[in-house]
């Protein structure tokens, strides 16, 4: 798991600077943010500079589209597939072949447009993660020299997060720290440098001036829905290009940041039935009886030491919700069934049918049955060798996760032979209906938190208090903890 891309040396981002906030896209919601231009500033130049987290992972030829002029038909397009970076406009298409599948990871993306260089290939330059692209694959044509952009034409929609209004052509993930500059050509230094301890790229704060006439700044720091300084879509450049809101909500507001990762379901260790939805964080299973390694799917992050704490709402039907091992050689995730022996000491967790504590076939009685919209509380002290789990906050079987070694109440047939567990396991195979479960590691909840709570770090945004000393499955934590 390379979850380490982006916000994983925390020592070094709390000395620097900080990202406070993302904002998740749903590719099936039709989901954007969007504005008309006005006279722009200069279109032989601009900046974008934004960092992104990948949900729904797309395809070589479909999808994932972050800035457009037009909107659903537009030609001027950014476009993030799993095979590659796409940038286009009129007269001009670049393509990278760089693979882009990690969805436990954030990446930068920086394009420079000057169409007044001389060279052809100096008037589109794209870093990724501080790393300059010169591997224009098919279909690659670099703009004439004085070429205008076309990106923001006076009265022209700029869209942010689709071409079309749902599925394959719209992004699917989370953007942070967006920046667009009309007119302006910036380095990407200006918007990120190299950590000097651990030589992760990281986010840089801004501070090279003016952003044009059309250009704009995303913090996603608001929650309203108006286009607007409240509202989502809030630009905060000093330009005021508010953006429209469409399809998206106060709860599509997430502190996973490039500064702090947070875990999330994991698609690339999914069974063929399972889906995910939501920044990952909504699992829909399958319908194939008795094959629960169609419908598994598993977490971005692996603990071997500290406290953990996360919370899956259980929306429809029965299913398995809990941890599983990192490293199970004999038994692979999406290829054997999860309710066997040889599952037995490498996943743990509650079936919600009968609240029992279960690993592989050991069933063991432990709570009771867990109903629709009931919120199950996952806290794994890896200290102690004990795993605790709660419905709607109470701790079955009385149990007291901050009991420390004598381990009251924790589920008696946990096993503290494995080297790393994976924060997050998701199986639904013994009927023939999908179960349907929405998690909640703390950064972005795929349910609404009423309550809102966090760590004792500050960290994480919970429907119920994490116990004492336990903390949200976060790349500052984990530096800490983990």
């Amino acid at each position: 798991m390379a979850f380490l891309i982006g916000g994983a040396n925390s020592a070094a981002a709390d000395a620097g600077y900080d990202v406070d906030n993302s904002l998740r896209f749903n590719d099936d919601d039709g989901a954007y943010l969007q504005r008309t231009a006005g006279a722009n500033t200069g279109e032989d130049n601009a900046t974008l500079s934004f960092w992104f987290k990948l949900g729904n992972i797309k395809s070589d030829n479909n999808g994932g589209t972050i800035m457009t002029e037009g909107g659903t038909t537009g030609t001027h397009i950014m476009q993030i597939y799993a095979q590659k970076i796409y940038i286009g406009s009129v007269n001009f298409s670049l393509m990278f072949p760089n693979l882009i599948r990690d969805p436990s990871a954030w990446y930068h993306l920086f394009v420079a447009y000057d169409s007044s260089q001389a060279t052809d290939t100096n008037r589109v330059k794209a870093y990724l993660n501080g790393v300059l692209l010169t591997n224009a694959v098919t279909f690659t044509t670099y703009p004439d020299q004085n070429e205008n952009l076309a990106l923001c034409e006076d009265g022209d929609t700029t869209r942010v997060g689709s071409r079309g209004n749902t599925g394959a052509s719209a992004f699917d993930g989370y953007l942070a720290e967006f920046h667009f500059l009309d007119g302006t050509t910036k380095a990407y230094t200006d918007f990120g440098e190299f950590d000097g301890d651990s030589g992760i790229w990281k986010p840089k704060e801004y501070t090279g001036g003016s952003y044009g006439n059309n250009g704009f700044y995303l913090e996603f720091k608001e929650t309203g829905t108006d286009q607007d300084s409240s509202g989502i879509g809030a630009d905060t450049s000093g330009e005021d290009n508010h953006l429209a809101v469409t399809n998206l909500a106060a709860t599509d507001q997430s502190t996973d940041t490039p500064t702090n990762n947070f875990a999330t379901m994991n698609p690339l260790d999914a069974g063929s039935e399972a889906t995910l939805s939501e920044g990952n964080c909504k699992y829909t299973g399958g319908t194939t009886v008795g094959q629960s390694q169609l419908q598994m799917c598993g977490g971005t992050f692996g603990v071997s030491n500290g406290k953990w704490y996360f919370e899956v709402k259980r929306i429809s039907n029965n299913a398995f919700v809990g941890i599983y091992a990192a490293d199970h050689g004999a038994v692979n995730i999406g290829y054997t069934n999860a309710f066997q022996s040889g599952w037995n000491g490498y996943s743990h967790g509650v079936y919600t049918s009968t609240g029992n504590a279960t690993s592989g076939n050991a069933d063991t009685a432990y709570g009771s049955a867990i109903d629709d919209d009931d919120i199950i509380g996952v806290a794994l002290d890896l200290d102690n060798g004990a795993i605790y789990y709660s419905d709607n906050g109470t701790f079955m079987d009385s149990g007291d996760p901050t009991s420390g070694a004598s381990k009251t109440g924790a589920a008696s047939n946990f096993t503290t032979t494995v080297e790393t567990w994976i924060l997050g396991f998701i199986s639904d195979g013994s009927s023939g209906v999908a179960g349907v479960y929405e998690c909640n590691f703390g950064g972005c909840p795929a349910f609404t938190v009423s309550s809102g709570n966090s760590d004792a770090n500050g960290y994480g945004n919970f429907e119920y208090a994490p116990p004492s000393g336990y903390y949200a499955p976060c790349t500052k934590n984990l530096a800490e903890f983990g």
